[in-house]
């Protein structure tokens, strides 16, 4: 386990809620295919987990938020040395994701978006069940952590990742 060059990522992530959607950032990889996420991204030094998840989502997705509540704590080490190797800044990430409201109606273009993002799609919350939101253990809980009233720790998950073939 002693691999010295990998960092623990902090990223935050954003619960963005807009009559009854979510807005999440869609996906393609050559493992995964087509998936959804969280908008939201690392922690940069000097900046508090708040200004992040207002930057990336800002940067991803367009749109200015406003975090109104802290949602959850997720913790996800991807345990297979190659992982660990190949991407030493995420094979070990912790997400602070928090519940957010836009600024405004209109976003403006995206300035940056995510290595496997293709843009931003607000999704029904009834339509969760029928698509790829990864991790799937925040896709398991998502409904749970809208409805709470209070952060939820979703614990630390080891991840023994296969490619698909």
């Amino acid at each position: 386990m002693g691999m010295g060059n990998m960092t623990i990522r902090n990223a935050a992530k954003a619960i963005i809620l807009h009559d009854n959607k979510i807005l999440l950032n869609q996906c393609f990889s050559p493992n995964l295919g087509e998936y959804y996420a969280l908008p939201g991204g690392g922690q940069q030094p000097n900046e508090s987990m708040e200004q992040a998840v207002i930057r990336e989502c800002r940067e991803e997705t367009g749109y200015t938020v406003v975090p109104e509540a802290f949602a959850a704590l997720y913790e996800e080490i991807y345990t297979q040395a190659s992982i660990q190797k190949q991407h030493p800044n995420h094979a070990h990430r912790i997400l602070h994701i928090f519940k957010c409201r836009i600024a405004e109606e209109t976003p403006i273009a995206p300035t940056e978006l995510d290595s496997w993002q293709r843009g931003s799609v607000w999704v029904a919350l009834e339509g969760i069940a029928a698509i790829a939101l990864r991790p799937a253990y925040i896709k398991a809980h998502l409904s749970a952590l809208i409805a709470s009233d209070t952060p939820v720790y979703l614990g630390s998950h080891f991840i023994d990742y296969q490619a698909k073939a």
